[in-house]
């Protein structure tokens, strides 16, 4: 995997819509298969959320203080991906509320990726140059090895918390 921070992040982009859409073409009564790629939709945002809430946004929000309303913006924006997942994790295929809630998770976590793509990715890029973008991957992918792949882990759990009273 490269080193480079933004292609770490936009290729866990990839991996996140691929499922996202295996979820919309999945059919109306496949519970099963919908229960497995919620599954995979909460690993992928669970250890997504958690390197870039514990790598970039800090190294970002130090070295380009200019972007701060930005990595504000992205932190509530995984906030709320946050307490979805939580609450779909307890939810069961079957349940009424089970498409409905994994729909508006898909919907916010596509505008959430589109925008860093096209606005932020390129600032960050800008500010920070390709030495300091290897150095930010290198901490993402020691941080993927320790990252949380479920919302119950005490890492993901504290995430969770200091988004609620940050």
């Amino acid at each position: 995997m490269s080193s480079d921070a933004i292609v770490q992040l936009k290729k866990d982009h990839q991996e996140i819509r691929k499922v996202f859409r295996q979820f919309q073409q999945a059919g109306e009564n496949a519970h099963v298969r919908k229960g497995e790629l919620v599954d995979r939709i909460i690993e992928l945002l669970t250890v997504h959320t958690y390197i870039e809430n514990e790598v970039m946004y800090p190294r970002v929000r130090e070295l380009l203080p200019e972007l701060e309303d930005d990595v504000l913006e992205s932190y509530e924006e995984h906030h709320v991906a946050d307490v979805l997942v939580v609450e779909l994790a307890a939810l069961k295929p079957g349940d009424e509320r089970f498409d409905a809630k994994t729909t508006v998770l898909i919907e916010n976590v596509t505008h959430h990726m589109d925008e860093e793509e096209q606005d932020w990715f390129p600032k960050v890029r800008e500010g920070l140059g390709r030495k300091a973008l290897q150095e930010i991957g290198e901490e993402l992918l020691a941080a993927r090895e320790k990252a949380p792949t479920r919302p119950s882990q005490p890492s993901a759990l504290k995430k969770t918390i200091d988004a609620v009273i940050a």
